[in-house]
């Protein structure tokens, strides 16, 4: 420790630490957000995915002793309370993406304020069927694992079904064209399960992730029905193209396509856009592939041999 440093007044030197710390924010590529229009905020986004869930799943989540004599009073509250933070969420989004985010005039945020109520209506029309896919998802949970017991068991324990709920809420607002925010539902559900589930991905119904841990499944990725994977597969890019300047290349299909009825198991890798594992396929474990599978193949990788030293 530099024992000089108090031979000076604490307060100045405070005062002066606080100086270098804000000469670095005005330096060029400065990492920060400073201005009159806030970004989304992190704590609002992940108590509407909880009022989502509650929505979703009644009376599993925080909402308990409910019955069909209370339950259209809670979710009308539910369904106001997200609109109301989800019009607000997306419309700083909205401002943030056209790089408005620092300075933004009064009309500019009225009409963000009205595509984001425009925006957040058609999200909550298509719950229903968010609903659907989800009870279809449970039921694959059930239906895949010898070990589950009921569908509650399910909904409470897999968190296979924690991160596909998220997923499917961020899937819509993605394709939606609502910016940021479903990339920070699906980050607070990998955070959460150990499972990373690009929003932009295309996921059909009836899917099952059996354990979890260590799924990766990219931004292109088109995955068929009835698709089941194990812990410790990632479905990914084989590599990162770039244009004459060495820029990546964006909005290209980077990652596989994985048709109905697939069984992947732990620790397999495919990767490559131009990837497709056809339907009726089962990859087994460890598995590295970086090319089309026929339908109906089963690819393992060679029995290893076992040496044992006393």
């Amino acid at each position: 420790m530099d024992l000089s440093l108090f031979e000076y007044d604490p307060k100045a030197t405070l005062a002066q630490l606080t100086n270098d710390m804000i000469e670095t924010y005005r330096q060029e590529d400065s990492i920060h957000h400073l201005g009159y229009c806030p970004l989304p905020n992190y704590r609002v986004i992940v108590e509407t995915l909880e009022d989502l869930k509650d929505i979703l799943f009644p009376g599993y989540r925080r909402k308990e002793k409910l019955h069909f004599g209370n339950v259209e009073y809670l979710i009308g509250q539910l369904i106001d309370s997200v609109n109301e933070r989800l019009t607000n969420q997306i419309s700083r989004a909205l401002c943030h993406d056209r790089g408005l985010s620092i300075s933004c005039t009064a009309q500019q945020r009225q009409d963000f304020e009205r595509i984001g109520l425009e925006k957040s209506i058609e999200f909550l029309r298509r719950l229903p069927e968010i609903r659907r896919k989800l009870m279809l998802d449970v039921q694959a949970a059930y239906k895949g694992d010898p070990a589950c017991k009921s569908y509650d068991e399910a909904v409470f324990c897999y968190p296979g079904i924690e991160a596909i709920t998220v997923y499917r809420i961020a899937h819509e607002l993605y394709i939606l064209g609502v910016p940021l925010i479903p990339r920070m539902m699906s980050e607070w559900a990998h955070s959460k399960t150990g499972i990373d589930i690009h929003p932009g991905a295309t996921i059909g119904e009836s899917f099952f992730i059996d354990h979890g841990t260590g799924v990766v499944i990219g931004q292109t990725c088109n995955i068929g029905n009835w698709v089941k994977l194990y812990q410790g597969v990632t479905l990914g890019a084989l590599s990162f193209p770039t244009d004459e300047e060495g820029n990546l290349v964006r909005g290209v299909k980077r990652h596989p396509t994985i048709e109905d009825n697939v069984v992947i198991y732990a620790n397999a890798t495919i990767l490559g856009g131009q990837t497709v594992i056809g339907k009726d396929c089962v990859i087994g474990s460890s598995v590295w592939l970086t090319q089309s599978v026929a339908p109906g193949t089963t690819v393992t990788i060679e029995r290893p041999k076992l040496r044992i030293k006393e």
